[in-house]
This record gives structure tokens, sequence and C-alpha cells, in this order.
């Protein structure tokens, strides 16, 4: 299991136990540290490692945690460590691709209280909230949150409305995002880094845990969520001002079977011109689920080029977890 990194916050922007309402010691102590090995054949291998570690966040009395989905797909074996020394083996039991959002079931008792549950929906732009990661207090952030909005990701991910923190956390994936009262209101996502004025602001995207409770009972089921997939290209698009090109592909995918090719511009989704990431996914996902056939439209040099892709589930590209 990969060691702790030895570094902490300086004193001044970690919480204090006497400035805070709630009782800081169980917050501290419901975030976990995942480390996670995936196979060398995995699909998500070459791009996000073989071997992955974070944070997760106890919700229930049984020792269920969420986390951030991408650090358990295709998890072969998952320690789970605590801030008192207890390691315990868990199992990936669900990754949700709308939401990003990922459950782990701990494989034995698990010496850490759930961290009870907030509202990200009555969380607003400038309230102080606490970023917490596996570590104890060294590892927690006293932090703000500078924006709500809608974030797209190039890997076929959209929220309508993400939480966004100043103040970045370096171990910020699956770290818990905590509104003043102590409640779990975000689980964190990305880095991110944008122009704010003449500066650079870098902070931290967290998914609102609201997304989590309407599909819980599912995922823990079933696997999966209730909702359809949506169709799948396997196509890393980039935003260049209002044009989208194809950064990437993933490799035996969709859109590489169709014939689409990495610097192809995509003018538009049946027919319907799209400017941006949000409205390539939203003009794809409104044509059906999985499985439906995707017309693009393409710009290549000075030809345009239409191209129909068959949809698939990303699911079923991805090696899947197993009890051993």
């Amino acid at each position: 299991m990969p060691e702790l990194s030895d570094w902490s916050f300086p004193f001044p922007l970690q919480p204090k136990e006497g400035e805070v309402s709630f009782d800081l010691g169980c917050a501290l102590n419901a975030v976990v540290r995942l480390s996670v090995k995936i196979p060398d054949d995995a699909f998500t291998a070459s791009i996000l490692g073989t071997e992955r570690a974070g944070n997760g966040v106890v919700i229930r009395a049984d020792g269920l945690i969420v986390t951030i989905g991408y650090l358990i797909t295709e998890a072969e074996t998952i320690w789970i460590a605590t801030n008192d020394g207890q390691a315990v083996g868990g199992h990936a039991l669900a990754y949700d691709f709308a939401t990003g959002l990922g459950l782990v079931l701990p494989l034995g008792p698990l010496r850490a209280a759930p961290l009870p549950s907030g509202e990200s929906a009555a969380v607003a732009v400038d309230d102080d909230v606490f970023v917490i990661g596996h570590g104890g207090r060294a590892h927690a952030l006293k932090t703000q949150v500078f924006a709500r909005r809608e974030f797209a990701g190039y890997w076929e991910y959209l929220l309508d409305e993400a939480l966004f923190t100043s103040l970045p956390h370096p171990e910020w994936s699956g770290a818990a995002l905590l509104d003043h009262s102590g409640r779990l209101v975000g689980v964190g996502s990305l880095f991110i880094q944008e122009a704010h004025g003449d500066d650079t602001r870098q902070g931290n995207m967290f998914v609102p845990i609201d997304l989590l409770w309407p599909i819980l009972d599912d995922l823990v089921t079933r696997g999966r969520s209730p909702r359809p997939p949506h169709p799948w290209l396997g196509m890393y698009a980039v935003e260049d001002g209002n044009r989208i090109f194809v950064g990437g592909l993933a490799k035996g995918g969709p859109a590489e079977r169709a014939g689409v090719r990495q610097g192809d511009a995509i003018v538009a989704v049946a027919n319907q011109r799209i400017a941006s990431l949000a409205e390539l996914f939203r003009s794809m996902w409104r044509l059906g689920p999985s499985g439906t056939e995707i017309p693009l439209t393409l710009a290549r040099g000075q030809a345009t080029v239409p191209v129909n892709v068959l949809s698939a589930d990303r699911s079923d590209y991805l090696k899947k977890p197993s009890l051993q």
C-alpha cells in the first residue's frame, strides 16, 4: 500500500476544534484512504494508471463509502485505511458515469463513524466550507466556494451544476467537502486552474452529494443507476474558442471504429450545430440511450465529412469487479 505523503497545510488554514460547530475529530475520521490496484490490461490502465490512491467518505453505519468513480473503475483490489491505522479490504460496488460518483463496500468492520449528509443545493457562492482529506487535521483545509456552475469534461461527462472551491487541496480525489455545520455536501473530483482577471485562480471541483441520494439504493442493490446509460462514443473532445475538436480517441471505441480521426472538428450532431462541449453532449444524449446511432458532421481539412457512430454503453468496455 502506498505511503501517505509527508505534508500538511499551514496551521492557519487548518480547521480548529474550538472554531467549528461540529465534532471535528469525527469528521476527520470519516474520511478514509483508498489504495487501488488495476489490472495491466484494463481499458483505463493507460489513461488513469494501474495504481491509484485517493480518499473516500464513510456515509452509512455499515461502512459504505462514497468516492470519485475514476479511482475505483476496473479495480482488482482495494485497501481502505483509517486514521487510526486500520486496514480493510474493499469491493468496488458501483460507478455511476453520469454523476461520476462511486461506492466502495468494506469487506470487514470499519472503525469510522459516518459523516452526516448536508444539502449541496443549500451551499452558496462565498460560503465558508472545509475540504477534508485522509490524514487528520493536517490534511484539512478551510476555504470558500467561489462558483456554482455547469461543468463539461472531455471524457463525455457533464454536470448541470458543480461546486468550485478556492485554495486547492493537493489530494482532492474523493475528498469530502463539508458545509459550515460539518455535513457532507460534495465529493472531490478535479484540480482546476483558470484565468481570474489578471491572475490565475486555482482550486477544486466537487460533485454535489445531492446527486447521489436519488440513485443510491439502485447503486447498492443493482450496481448501477436506474437511468438508461448515455450513448458513449469514446471520443475525447476539446474546446478551442467556439469550435470543438477531437483531441483523442478511445482505442477500439465506437468513434474510432466509425472512422472519426484525431484533429477532426465536430461541426454538428444530427444536423444541429454545436459550439461547446455541453452542447455536444446534450445533443448526443437527446437522441437516445446507449446503442443509438449518432450522426456527426465533421470538418477534416477543407472537407465536410458525415459520420454515423453506433454508440455503446461505456461499462461494456470495462472490467467488472469481482469478490474473491
